[in-house]
């Protein structure tokens, strides 16, 4: 119950930072606002304060930490200046709402678990394990698939409590994705999405609504972005790639995933880094997204918006590797940048930032 407490005070801290911008907007030459993905929502904020702070106060940006699903909709609204999504947009989806769509970071999905009387970051699982427990095949602790996979770890008899999101969420994409690669019965059954039937388990809202149920709850298993899980001191369980080896979260295992990344042939850079080679590969990379119109209405706040994306990846990358994300490689951001100005006009005409 403690432990519960402690996650509960730090989600608290972290929006009421997040409405920091808000306060101070009336002051600002630029105000603008963006919401979506909770995924990299942790260094948005920072960014957020940061870059306001680099410009005098003239430019203040605000992110909302509203899922992925709300930022889709919001930015095809046009109620927001920019969305944040961890689930991609194909091409025709997005020449369709009339979006422009490029990455922003790349991080890890991990699995998270409260098992009483087993070290932190002791337990190990398989892809047959894994996608099992989830789809309510696999229901004690003591199961013999888990004990085979951790010899020499006391596993209790306790019942699974799986953990889900019950909003429309990219990191519950870029997870289910990785089952429906791993498991055929999840993909014909369940299949990949930002909100799915799940088969078992209770939901919690956005990532720390995740992290919360598993601290309070022993026996439960879940999933969240890395960033939340090493905050709240949650362990991480360790999961066989698909060379066959066991990596535990880290941001050089999500870096080795994110090296197979072809962004040339990426079309709308659609990427999805789930189940990737390479022996230190992390299994569930994912990248999130920055989604703007491509007809923006006011030329002055389109040029602060690049401004805004083009420091974060350039004097804002420090503050991301701290927060425990995998900037972009610069070869990277020049496509992004390419993108805008092909892609991105105000007034008819390419945006200068």
């Amino acid at each position: 119950m403690k432990e519960h407490l402690k996650i509960m005070n730090l989600f608290g801290k972290l929006a009421l930072l997040s409405m920091l911008p808000l306060a101070a907007a009336s002051g600002a030459d630029i105000s603008i606002n963006g919401a979506g993905a909770s995924f990299p929502a942790p260094v948005y904020r920072v960014w957020s304060y940061n870059f306001g702070q680099s410009t005098g106060g003239k430019i203040e940006v605000n992110y909302q930490s509203s899922g992925s699903g709300a930022g889709i909709n919001q930015i095809k609204d046009r109620t927001i200046d920019f969305g944040g999504s961890d689930n991609p947009l194909t091409k025709e989806e997005l020449d369709k709402a009339n979006l422009c769509q490029f990455p922003m970071l790349t991080g890890g999905v991990v699995v998270i678990a409260n098992l009483r009387g087993v070290k932190p970051g002791a337990l190990k699982l398989d892809q047959p394990t894994l996608a099992g427990i989830f789809l309510g095949r696999i229901t004690r602790w003591n199961d013999p698939a888990i004990a085979a996979l951790n010899p020499g770890v006391k596993l209790p008899k306790i019942k699974i409590t799986v953990v889900r999101r019950s909003d429309s969420s990219g990191t519950s994409f870029i997870f289910t994705n990785y089952l429906s690669k791993i498991s055929k019965e999840w993909n014909d059954t369940v299949g990949a999405g930002p909100a799915v039937k799940w088969p078992v388990g209770i939901g919690g809202q956005k990532n720390p609504g995740v992290c919360n149920n598993v601290a309070r709850i022993n026996g439960s298993i879940g999933y969240t972005e890395y960033t939340y899980a090493v905050e709240a001191k949650l362990s991480m369980v360790a999961l066989k790639n698909k060379d066959g080896n066991f990596v535990a979260p880290t941001p050089e295992t999500f870096k080795a995933s994110a090296a197979n990344a072809d962004w040339k042939n990426a079309p709308g850079f659609y990427m999805v880094l789930t189940d990737q080679p390479g022996a230190q590969s992390w299994p569930i990379t994912g990248v999130t997204y920055i989604l703007v119109q491509r007809s923006q209405p006011d030329a002055e706040k389109a040029a602060a918006l690049l401004k805004y994306f083009d420091w974060c990846y350039t004097a804002g990358a420090v503050s991301a590797s701290r927060l425990n994300y995998v900037p972009l490689t610069e070869n990277v951001i020049g496509q992004v940048r390419a993108a805008w100005a092909e892609e991105i006009r105000a007034n008819g005409r390419p945006v200068k930032y």
